[in-house]
């Protein structure tokens, strides 16, 4: 996977998004470090995910989004997707008839789905290249590689959403609620992956309402309401704040994990 050495990661600098008369995004400063798991969270409508389809490229958006020291925020999505910023979507995004392991290669392949189609058919596809091997690995997914992605729990198919994003050239990803849905079973082998991915030197922006699983796993959070960040720091210290308690948690939480 990914080292960490040499890059800066992720910085967002006043981003601000506008809908007509609409401020979705105002003035948004956030960062992404390697190695470590920052969270973005708030309320349904805080503008999170309109945050980041603004730093994927799928949205107009003003100010700087900078990539390991690199600005990024004049190219377009595949190209930020090529600088190695990647990201999942809220909506399950897999071939649901296509194997895992072509799941993450739809991913690695130039020229994607159809690419991959086309060495179906023409039988040139060789054996699954080693980056391929890694990601799944690192999502506990190498003993489903052959399994069919429609078939698995809802807990693995977002295990193969997040392999996806891994599987390019990957410095930081964007995880927009990949824990949406899930038991706690599945929610605790999320938390123990994310660890893995953080631990291989990427970058992990993780957008959830699971407050256990962003407590746990994140070494720091913002917190949005109304598409402006009113606080960041440590995620314990979110809980009892009083802005993050009125605009999202309705009362002081205690931490579940020392």
């Amino acid at each position: 996977m990914t080292a960490s050495e040499g890059r800066s990661g992720l910085a967002v600098s006043g981003l601000t998004v506008k809908y007509g008369g609409v401020v979705a995004n105002n003035d948004v400063s956030l960062r992404v470090q390697p190695g470590r798991v920052s969270g973005l969270i708030g309320p349904n409508g805080a503008g999170k995910t309109t945050f980041v389809d603004a730093v994927s490229g799928f949205a107009a958006s003003t100010g700087s989004v900078t990539l390991d020291g690199r600005r990024i925020d004049n190219l377009r999505p595949f190209r930020r997707c090529a600088a190695g910023l990647t990201r999942t979507w809220q909506s399950g995004e897999l071939f649901s008839n296509l194997t895992v392991t072509e799941n993450v290669l739809v991913a690695s392949t130039p020229g994607g789905l159809g690419a991959l189609v086309r060495d179906v058919f023409e039988r040139r596809r060789r054996s699954r290249p080693e980056r391929v091997d890694r990601v799944l690995e690192l999502m506990g997914l190498s003993d489903r590689a052959e399994v069919v992605a429609g078939q698995l729990p809802l807990g693995q198919q977002k295990l193969v959403g997040v392999a996806r994003a891994l599987a390019g050239h990957c410095s930081v990803v964007l995880l927009d609620e990949p824990a949406a849905g899930l038991d706690n079973d599945e929610s605790e082998e999320l938390r123990a992956r994310l660890r893995d991915v953080a631990a291989a030197g990427i970058g992990v922006l993780l957008i959830d309402h699971d407050m256990s699983l962003v407590v746990d796993v994140c070494d720091s959070v913002d917190v949005m309401q109304f598409g402006s960040i009113i606080f960041s720091g440590p995620p314990k210290e979110a809980l009892s704040d009083d802005a993050v308690v009125e605009a999202y948690l309705g009362a002081p939480l205690e931490a579940s994990h020392e």
